[in-house]
């Protein structure tokens, strides 16, 4: 059932989807832009590879720490209110952003990371159950791929943008810092620092018009008491969210799947460079995951629910993810990132499928089942960096490192498709 009123028009519904499609472009916008950003943090701040994805882990884990209190804005500010907080708050970590990596204090810009990473967090928990229970939960992967397809265009684009206005030359440019003296580094730097300055304003400015264009808009008025159009799998009502086991299984299958998704689409880069490609080739190698998802959304879109449910294609994609990060570890060069790179066709439809399973038969949990699962985000904070580390304490190693973390994560995926997303459930529901 839709948590929509029935009598909503289907024109209605049609602009509602496309609304939210705009809200999944900005989400995917400011989240893959952050994996150029880390080339130009290690080089506009100085700072080793550990230090600059702080990046990642500064904006992953706003989510962990807010998606609650995000959760509890949502229910006294309804959808449309809350949306367009959201985005004011982006626009506010956006310009503390450009302004203090502008500044060259790398403290200040983490913190502006992590005001967008927060406004984020209003903006998923907000959205992902919208766009779940906008129809029949069956379809939910179907609706959550349409999304998709916005977020990933909007991905393939950021890396571009950044590169061409901000990154572009970054390789001769490294090559005169290193063999600059310390005055000359310093105005180069600076230099190069202030490049970052005007596409942040921009996409403040962006993001404020937005905020005010959904609070005018047609958007429909979903409040947490709408969630109980889903029902409880035909079993008594439950009091407390514990009694949902699969709903915290989910939660662990998301931390995994975005850590995944992060370390194809944010450390690709990375990963190229040590193999000894050039930074101005491997500025762009995001965007080439982001295509392969959107390719993935796109077959994903075709086939589900009509050819394949949800559940079985998360595990056909699960066991993509494996194959493909073996190829990636047997392989090198341009070969091994193109094999990384085909991680982002087996991670497209993960979300769209892992989301609604997780949050099926919450009833009346489904706001704060949703604010849990946003919290699972935090695993692009944690995975990511562990790959750092371990890359930086064994460099020769790095593809060893890179299987040794993504195996597992896809193997728990694997088992969440199969058989954890009905776990608690009553046999045939």
């Amino acid at each position: 059932m839709s948590a929509v009123p029935v009598s909503t028009p289907r024109t209605s519904m049609a602009s509602s989807i496309a609304i939210v499609g705009v809200l999944f472009f900005i989400i995917g916008f400011c989240t893959w832009i952050n994996g150029p950003l880390i080339t130009f943090v290690k080089l506009a701040f100085d700072v080793n590879e550990v230090s600059a994805f702080l990046v990642l882990m500064v904006f992953y884990l706003s989510y962990f720490f807010l998606a609650l209190p995000a959760s509890w804005i949502l229910g006294r500010t309804g959808m449309k209110k809350g949306l367009a907080l959201s985005l004011a708050v982006m626009a506010v970590g956006a310009m503390g952003f450009g302004e203090f990596a502008t500044q060259r204090w790398f403290g200040g810009a983490l913190a502006g990371l992590f005001v967008i990473g927060g406004g984020m967090a209003l903006l998923q928990t907000a959205v992902n159950p919208y766009i779940s229970i906008l129809g029949p939960i069956e379809g939910a992967a179907q609706r959550i791929a349409l999304m998709g397809i916005c977020n990933k265009i909007a991905g393939i684009i950021a890396p571009v943008v950044i590169g061409t206005f901000v990154l572009h030359g970054i390789g001769d440019l490294e090559s005169q810092v290193q063999a600059a003296d310390a005055a000359t580094k310093a105005d180069l730097l600076n230099s190069f620092a202030a490049k970052i300055h005007t596409p942040y304003m921009v996409i403040a400015g962006v993001l404020l018009l937005v905020a005010v264009g959904v609070l005018f808009s047609p958007l429909p008025e979903v409040r947490p008491d709408q969630a109980n159009a889903v029902a409880n799998d035909g079993k008594a009502a439950k009091r407390s969210i514990f009694q949902f086991p699969h709903l915290w299984l989910g939660v662990m299958c998301l931390f995994v799947y975005v850590g995944v998704e992060v370390m194809a689409g944010d450390a690709i880069g990375t990963y190229g460079n040590a193999f000894g490609l050039p930074l101005d080739q491997t500025k762009l190698f995001t965007s080439y995951t982001l295509f392969a998802m959107l390719v993935g959304y796109v077959i994903g879109l075709l086939v589900i629910p009509r050819f394949i449910s949800q559940e079985k294609y998360l595990a056909v994609s699960a066991v993509l993810g494996v194959v493909f990060t073996l190829g990636a570890y047997f392989t090198h060069g341009y070969v091994s990132v193109g094999f990384v790179a085909a991680l982002g066709f087996a991670n497209a439809m993960m979300w769209p499928a892992i989301f609604p399973l997780a949050i099926r038969g919450l009833g009346r949990f489904t706001q704060i089942g949703s604010a849990l699962l946003v919290m699972g985000i935090a695993g692009g904070a944690i995975i990511p960096q562990a790959f750092a580390l371990l890359k930086h304490a064994y460099p020769e190693h790095f593809q060893l490192v890179f299987a040794a973390l993504m195996i597992p994560c896809y193997l728990y995926i694997l088992y969440f498709g199969t058989v954890g997303h009905n776990a608690g459930k009553a046999r045939g529901a």
